[in-house]
């Protein structure tokens, strides 16, 4: 695998596990969400000429099942994908968790953006912990869709339903001039 996307809802792990894929690899990481989200949280303008430019490249491991302006180019470029699929339990609580750590800690994520307000759960529509849980079944149907979908035949798909799971997927993986290799 020389093209991998991780994908599945915020706060499944997707960039953990990107980052340690693309370690594992030697291969580029690139961060989606720094690539869309400008300063003041506003997308950047340039942000499809960057994932096209990317993605055209020979290598890169990506955490990302938004952006669906760009998701049939990554698609159609990738060798994998693998999916955290896992309940909707878990990944709420890791975003809660991870949204409050954040903004306690007023951490600065990507082009200086920090985590809004706690409060701003209850009136902002798009705040990620609201989003995420309208989200949740919309990007699953749309995940299982894609595993059938003929023009993504290429795609080795790898679907993990829980972090336990995805812990011993990884252990399993053994690196062989950069590319994973089932053991």
């Amino acid at each position: 695998m020389r093209r991998v996307l991780v994908g599945g809802t915020p706060g499944a792990g997707k960039t953990a596990l990107a980052r340690d894929i693309a370690a594992r690899l030697g291969l580029p990481y690139v961060d989606m969400d720094s690539l869309y989200h400008g300063p003041n949280w506003q997308p950047r303008p340039e942000f499809h000429d960057d994932v096209r430019r990317f993605a055209a490249t020979e290598a890169w491991v990506t955490d990302s099942h938004g952006y669906s302006s760009v998701r049939d180019l990554l698609w159609s470029r990738a060798d994998a994908v693998i999916w955290l699929d896992y309940p909707r339990r878990i990944v709420v609580w890791r975003l809660v968790r991870r949204t409050w750590l954040r903004r306690v800690r007023r951490e600065v994520i990507f082009n200086g953006n920090i985590e809004p307000p706690l409060w701003t759960v209850f009136t902002d529509r798009e705040h990620i912990l609201r989003w995420a849980w309208s989200d949740y079944d919309r990007r699953r149907a749309d995940m299982l869709r894609r595993q059938g979908d003929p023009a993504y035949g290429h795609l080795a798909i790898v679907r993990l339903r829980h972090p336990r799971e995805t812990a011993g997927w990884l252990t399993t993986q053994g690196t062989q001039n950069g590319h994973f290799q089932a053991e």
